[in-house]
């Protein structure tokens, strides 16, 4: 498995800097000017070396070359540094001190580096995304499986009605809905999430538990719809197999047979799922995210590509697609080890 993970490693190399490159191109070659926003009265010739002063004079081979360096070279020591440095984690580590002062992908918008944007904004994305994807795996799982054993039993059937709810009703629906009932009308949580509210105390943490229970209300029904689906079709393929037969006909217990025969063979497309979807935790969820006003990764992109910010919109895609290759690998991984029937040998 270590052979095939390192192979797939390697493999990734090119596919990311493809996927760097139709990134690039595409955004280069939509319609977009980073000085749209800068007043008329602002003379030709001065907003020409403001477009230089971007970057924006060089040939395109010059200007992605560049921004590939400073993405794949310069950020990651620049992460490297504050692990050692500031993280609580890493921190009591010796500073590496790799970072020596090369430029790094800057924001058009704020002038600053796009990643400590990203960092900034990243926990408050975390805190609500992360906190209903988790949460939304831990109810799914076991839904998809009693709604299978029981198949057409009453829980089956309101499962499916729920789930048909979740798939249906967009989140920019759901979330004005529970913004009305919930803070509207019975006044129980915020409808504004506070992003500046920091946890430092027992108190604190329930001021932020509270302003997060409606967005992640939201979330978690879409996705648990989503993951409760799979899960059901993944157990009911498995249920009918001969090996399922054989189980019970050896005398196996009921509790053995599914929760140990056929829902580790179930686990693996939606594994699949699951893994795939983890990268829009770090995305963030635009809609919901503009819904509440959270100040997240979503909100940030959804800004950037108003402004026409192609440095923070460019860096934002390629680490989405980065993720997405990560986990698509871990994915595969974990499949050796649900079904030892696969090999990477």
């Amino acid at each position: 498995m270590l052979t095939y993970a390192i192979r797939r490693l390697v493999l990734s190399v090119p596919t990311l800097l493809l996927i760097a490159l139709a990134i690039f191109l595409l955004l280069n070659l939509a319609p977009n000017d980073p000085m749209a926003q800068v007043p008329l009265t602002v003379p030709p010739e001065v907003k020409q070396k403001m477009r230089e002063a971007l970057g924006l004079g060089e040939a395109l081979h010059i200007q992605f070359w560049k921004w590939l360096v400073q993405m794949v070279w310069v950020e990651p020591r620049v992460l490297v540094d504050w692990l050692t440095g500031d993280s609580a984690l890493f921190g009591w580590l010796p500073d590496t001190a790799l970072y020596r002062g090369e430029q790094r992908v800057i924001s058009w918008q704020t002038r600053s580096p796009v990643m400590d944007i990203v960092a900034q904004r990243l926990p408050q994305t975390l805190w609500v995304v992360g906190t209903a994807y988790l949460l939304a795996i831990v109810i799914a799982v076991p839904i998809g499986i009693y709604s299978a054993y029981r198949q057409y039993s009453w829980f089956d059937q309101a499962g499916t009605f729920v789930s048909m709810i979740g798939f249906s009703v967009p989140p920019f629906f759901s979330g004005v809905l529970v913004i009305v009932i919930f803070s509207v009308q019975l006044g129980w949580f915020p409808s504004i999430y506070d992003t500046t509210h920091q946890v430092t105390d027992w108190q604190s943490l329930l001021v932020q538990i509270n302003q997060m229970i409606l967005p992640v209300m939201v979330l978690t029904l879409q996705i648990t719809a989503q993951l409760s689906r799979f899960m059901r079709a993944s157990m009911l393929d498995n249920l009918g197999q001969d090996y399922v037969r054989t189980a019970r006909a050896k005398g196996l217990g009921e509790p053995n047979v599914v929760l140990v025969h056929v829902l580790r063979n179930s686990m693996i497309p939606v594994v699949t799922v699951i893994a795939l979807g983890v990268p829009n935790i770090f995305g963030g969820a635009i809609i919901t995210e503009q819904v509440f006003k959270v100040n997240g990764i979503g909100q940030l992109l959804i800004t950037a590509i108003e402004a026409n910010d192609l440095p923070m919109v460019q860096t934002l895609t390629f680490v989405f697609a980065v993720l997405i290759v990560l986990f698509n690998l871990l994915a595969d991984l974990a499949y050796g080890l649900l079904d030892p029937r696969i090999r990477y040998d």
